[in-house]
């Protein structure tokens, strides 16, 4: 870059920094940094992070690795869900990192401090960046537990009205801890409880003023099978919604996109159950590292079957078992690559070599948004001053647009796993 053009570039990224965040006190030292990191990884402005984590994702499931990559972001593969359209979000690192300076501020204002069992930092984060990047008309939430999602939605979308949905009010957790209940807030919880797909969204919709559906974000946390829960969605005509427990192939309690894309077709998809291959060593030298990485014979049930868990499509909190075939997985996975307008995982925030965390396996994730030599960012970015617990949840959460139906048929394609 000529010398002209750098100095002209630097002064229109701090004029846009000041303008989009009046409030924010941006010093000199933390533009600097922000501008050579910009300026010295391959990353620009305008390379949309959502196409780079697709290029990670696109190699094959095991790369031939060494000791040294312990720490290596998405060497066994990251499967990125395909889409119809091919589209994907234009929020580029220096939108990240521009809004992870303002939010490092708001989070140590958050009521609830120990959130143990829910969400983290980088959720909370991805949460927030989405929903101030949408600005939707109205917010609704399926799983609230103590209320910090409800808080952080809440301080993306000062004045938006917000619909929660859990079985208990988080009032109920505030007898034993912190909690967060909002004024502005429409709760179906306790004794009005009603799950999501019962709820008459016409008329909650009406009482909100609202008038297009596709306006509306919805944040699932409710550990229930996604992919009945996006056919719900779809009948109400809702198009943006965020998975925040986007367990990876073979954990979790229930079956989520993460798995749903895991498909042999789908680059970074794909197992290999042979004991003795690549694959099998590699996940068994990284269990002693990572808390969620698992071994072979965790992955794969005992005919090899390694989508969902082992083969089962897990539903409602893990006490709900189905086992799919792998016909009906793949038709899964084609099926939501049809009514997919855009997917995005939401990247941790750094690396673990900055944030100390133990439980996610970096194999099997993009890579974050402060990389390993990005320790000089991450203590003028105040990321240092945020406990190190608070990076250990972070599980793949994933924004989803989409498609809105034009054909009632189109869905007949799709035969529905029973979830009894």
């Amino acid at each position: 870059m000529e010398r002209g053009k750098e100095a002209s570039y630097s002064q229109s990224c701090r004029h846009r920094l000041a303008s989009r965040f009046p409030s924010a006190k941006v010093s000199t030292s933390v533009m600097v940094v922000v501008l050579l990191s910009l300026l010295t990884f391959k990353w620009t402005e305008f390379m949309s992070v959502a196409s780079y984590a697709y290029n990670s994702a696109t190699f094959n499931s095991v790369k031939q690795v060494g000791d040294e990559d312990e720490f290596a972001f998405g060497i066994l593969g990251v499967p990125w869900c395909r889409t119809r359209t091919k589209n994907m979000v234009n929020w580029t690192r220096a939108e990240l990192l521009q809004e992870l300076f303002v939010f490092v501020e708001i989070y140590k204002t958050r009521p609830i401090v120990n959130n143990s069992n829910g969400m983290g930092f980088d959720h909370s984060f991805g949460l927030w960046f989405i929903a101030r990047k949408l600005q939707p008309v109205l917010a609704i939430e399926s799983g609230v537990f103590k209320g910090h999602s409800t808080w952080v939605l809440r301080q993306a979308l000062p004045n938006v009205p917000i619909v929660a949905i859990s079985p208990k009010h988080p009032g109920h957790y505030a007898r034993k801890g912190s909690a967060y209940v909002d004024p502005n807030c429409q709760y179906f919880t306790g004794r009005k409880f009603t799950d999501f797909e019962d709820i008459h969204w016409s008329s909650v919709l009406t009482e909100h003023n609202v008038t297009d559906a596709s306006a509306v974000l919805i944040f699932f946390d409710d550990h229930q099978n996604q992919l009945r829960r996006i056919e719900a969605v779809r009948k109400f005509g809702f198009q943006h919604l965020v998975f925040e427990d986007n367990y990876d192939t073979g954990t979790g309690d229930h079956y989520s996109m993460r798995q749903i894309c895991d498909q042999y077709h789908v680059p970074g998809g794909g197992h290999d159950c042979s004991d003795g291959e690549h694959e099998a060593l590699v996940r068994m030298r990284r269990q002693g590292r990572w808390e969620k990485a698992i071994n072979i014979s965790e992955l794969c049930g005992d005919d090899g079957d390694w989508w969902g868990v082992q083969g089962y499509a897990r539903d409602n909190f893990g006490h709900k078992h189905r086992k799919i075939p792998h016909s009906q997985h793949f038709e899964n996975g084609r099926y939501v690559e049809e009514i997919l307008d855009a997917y995005w995982e939401v990247p941790p925030a750094a690396s673990p070599l900055l944030t100390d965390q133990t439980r996610y396996d970096p194999a099997r994730t993009v890579s974050p948004i402060l990389l390993s030599g990005d320790q000089a960012l991450f203590q003028e970015l105040g990321l240092e001053d945020v406990p190190r617990n608070a990076f250990n949840a972070y599980t793949q959460m994933a924004y989803v647009k989409l498609l809105i139906p034009t054909d009632p048929e189109e869905d007949l394609l799709y035969q529905q796993v029973p979830s009894d």
